[in-house]
């Protein structure tokens, strides 16, 4: 049964409306808080961070008071990448860990994710839980005023989250002589991704680190990838870094401009750690990563198994396979060995580690050829229209019309109100007319 409240990325939509509200979020994190606090320890702890959306500032303090409402003490870390607060959660040894964001979304969206003690995102199953006691009527989640929960902030999340990632490599690791162009995208990493570059000696050229509450993803970050390729061009840099607004998400671009999906970077992972005998199983994708990288690893006798689109999905999987490498065309990459969810900045630092030899990233990071694909996104008033008997005419003609020669996939975002349609063939007329015939019966 769908879940009413979890899309396939915790909660999200437009602030203000719907679930994205003081009220409902003073429900969540009352929920939430009831759920994990049950769990055998001293201190019944919870930790939020947050992205850099304006509307940070009304559902943060509602969070707060439903978690405190229900005896949670919090401490509150302000702007942290997502798996920075997946880390936290864990070494902090807190019962749940809450990030305030809407990632990639506009600024006037909004939502949260919940992680576990371990640092991981919930399964359906908890997310159903928690969604009942969101709709319990009863009040007895609200503890005695003899034992509210405390708030304190805490000041150096970042510095505490820098600290865990630079743990990972050797402690001579360092990037001196490099160059590099960093989009932060106006989000949660505009302070740790700088000064985590700088302080490796690399010579960093800084975009989107001036957040002013609206301008997150704003032409920039992760789903703008040609702000870094302009600017790599400009400065005459090795690479560019881009984030999105919570920085689970990572897009790269070489030297020459060309912009780097994460595919590509997934493919140089896999066969760098396979040879350093570091991997473990294979590598997870989704429905929408690229054939050519299915090829590539079929190429390089490394497994290859595919998820249901959503890094929570991926992560199950490599789970359930127990492999260490998993992730998402868009940058999502999950890298087991070290985290519990996608870390653009840790998938950045693993990269950066293979060029501090001098190699070119043209050279490093264009691993496969990419069967030529096309991503169309439609935005819709109900995502259910694809269930119409027109749409689902559509969608099995234009499989018919594809036959062999390609891959067509047409799904609901499970975070913004949009259809999305995915072909790819070595036909690229094939892929536009396919498109056609879907859209067409879309809009």
């Amino acid at each position: 049964m769908k879940n009413k409240y979890f899309g396939t990325d915790g909660i999200r939509g437009t602030v203000n409306q719907g679930n994205i509200t003081g009220e409902k979020f003073f429900k969540f994190g009352l929920a939430s808080g009831t759920f994990f606090k049950n769990q055998k320890r001293t201190k019944q702890i919870a930790i939020i961070a947050k992205d850099t959306r304006l509307s940070g500032y009304t559902l943060e303090p509602a969070l707060v008071s439903g978690l405190v409402s229900g005896g949670m003490h919090v401490f509150t870390l302000g702007p942290l990448p997502t798996n920075g607060l997946a880390m936290l959660t864990k070494s902090m040894r807190a019962n749940m860990g809450i990030m305030i964001t809407a990632s990639h979304n506009p600024y006037y969206d909004n939502g949260l994710k919940l992680f576990g003690p371990d640092g991981l995102k919930l399964s359906d199953q908890i997310e159903k839980k928690i969604e009942k006691l969101v709709d319990a009527k009863n009040k007895k989640q609200l503890t005695n005023p003899n034992l509210l929960g405390r708030v304190k902030r805490l000041e150096d999340g970042n510095d505490r989250y820098i600290k865990i990632l630079k743990s990972n490599f050797p402690k001579n690791f360092n990037l001196k002589g490099t160059k590099i162009v960093l989009d932060c995208a106006n989000g949660a990493c505009y302070k740790a991704a700088p000064k985590l570059l700088k302080g490796l000696g690399a010579k960093v050229i800084s975009i989107g680190v001036k957040p002013d509450g609206f301008n997150i993803n704003e032409k920039c970050g992760s789903t703008y990838p040609s702000k870094i390729k302009t600017a790599v061009k400009k400065f005459k840099a090795n690479v560019g870094i881009s984030f999105d607004g919570d920085a689970d998400r990572i897009i790269m671009c070489d030297e020459k401009g060309k912009i780097i999906d994460g595919d590509q970077i997934i493919a140089m992972l896999a066969r760098r750690w396979k040879s350093k005998k570091i991997l473990k199983g294979g590598v997870v994708g989704t429905l929408m990563s690229n054939y050519g990288l299915e090829k590539f690893l079929k190429s390089e006798k490394i497994r290859f198994s595919r998820s249901k689109v959503g890094d929570r999905y991926v992560k199950e999987k490599m789970k359930k396979l127990n492999f260490n490498l998993g992730g998402e065309q868009s940058g999502h990459i999950i890298l087991g060995k070290f985290a519990t969810t996608g870390d653009g900045l840790l998938v950045a630092l693993e990269v950066l580690f293979s060029l501090r030899k001098g190699i070119k990233a043209s050279k490093l990071l264009n691993i496969f050829k990419p069967l030529p694909q096309t991503l169309e996104n439609i935005v819709v008033k109900d995502k259910e229209i694809i269930k119409k008997s027109k749409c689902k005419n559509a969608i099995k003609n234009a499989n018919k019309f594809m036959g062999k020669k390609g891959r067509i996939l047409v799904r609901k975002s499970g975070t913004e109100p949009k259809i999305r349609i995915m072909a790819e063939s070595y036909d690229k007329n094939l892929i536009s007319k396919c498109i056609k015939i879907i859209t067409r019966s879309i809009k």
